[in-house]
């Protein structure tokens, strides 16, 4: 495009997810430097200490958690990108973690925190009340301190918790299949999450290569892929069906046989506690503006809300 002059040669966006161990080095700021225009940079930093550091070890040195080597470079993170958010996952053990963890992110300077139950089967009998209660907690945390104005956290949605409009029946969650993945070799994929290395016990499913482009045959389940050909009738019908999530690839993971046509609904209780305190979110933020003599029609200019969709 440079050679051919064209319109679009200063178009163009690079967007990164980073543990930011090295973000502070001189090569990564040299790189910021030169390219901070066309630049988004997200630091995944999992809350407090103790959430951070159960599952970001360095490896070979033991228990050694990442979380001091990384908080160190959020200032000059959003110095450089204010508006940036991170990305948190959640699994059985991290669960006694969420709210503080939560508060930890803002009182960094993190206003935008997107968060999640991971997909896979690792949930345990009482964990989705055991998610409901912090997440009730951190309702009451946001809400008493006025938190909502300046921060925004996904687990708080008014979208969701609700039947599904039939016009969504016809749309997947993800974009698998319709985004590329490439590994260090030049091989295609529709995400990430077929790759060989996301994969438990099924074979990657490769779509294509650098030299032999895409196979159409290959690609092609996914280009059929929505709501209906790959969930349960008791998902289709469920009365909080609405923002309820899943990932292309752990479907794939866990079918009985190697197709994308068999949801897994591991996080099925967790949804549904999602709901339940989501519910009381939204319940409580609106009469205590009530309250304050905000109506519900001003009170969007008091809330802030994530400009992010679900995250996956």
């Amino acid at each position: 495009m440079f050679r051919l002059n064209h319109h679009w040669f200063n178009s163009y966006r690079f967007s990164f997810s980073t543990n930011g161990i090295n973000y502070n080095s001189d090569k990564v700021q040299e790189f910021i430097s030169k390219n901070k225009a066309h630049l988004s940079i997200g630091i995944t930093i999992d809350g407090t200490k103790t959430k951070h550091d159960l599952n970001r070890i360095w490896k070979g040195e033991g228990e050694r958690g990442s979380y001091e080597d990384v908080v160190r470079n959020i200032p000059l993170w959003l110095s450089q990108f204010p508006g940036a958010g991170t990305k948190v996952t959640i699994s059985s053990d991290d669960i006694p973690y969420i709210c503080e963890s939560v508060l930890h992110l803002y009182s960094l300077g993190i206003h935008e925190v997107n968060i999640n139950c991971v997909f896979e089967n690792v949930w345990k009998d009482g964990d989705d009340m055991k998610f409901q209660e912090q997440l009730l907690k951190l309702a009451d945390a946001i809400i008493d301190g006025c938190l909502y104005e300046d921060n925004t956290c996904s687990f708080f949605n008014e979208q969701i918790g609700k039947p599904l409009d039939r016009i969504l029946f016809n749309q997947n969650w993800c974009g698998a299949g319709k985004m590329l993945a490439i590994d260090a070799q030049g091989i295609f994929y529709p995400c990430t999450r077929f790759a060989q290395y996301s994969l438990r016990d099924k074979k990657a499913w490769e779509i294509g290569n650098i030299k032999d482009g895409i196979n159409k045959n290959r690609l092609r389940p996914f280009l059929r892929l929505d709501r209906c050909t790959q969930s349960k009738q008791e998902c289709i019908d469920c009365e909080v069906a609405s923002g309820c999530a899943w990932c292309q690839g752990e479907n794939y993971d866990t079918a009985e046989s190697p197709t994308v046509y068999e949801r897994s609904t591991a996080i099925c209780k967790m949804h549904k506690a999602r709901v339940r305190a989501n519910n009381y979110y939204w319940n409580k933020l609106y009469r205590k503006l009530e309250l304050e003599g905000i109506t519900r029609e001003d009170a969007e200019k008091h809330v802030k809300k994530s400009n992010v969709q679900e995250p996956c």
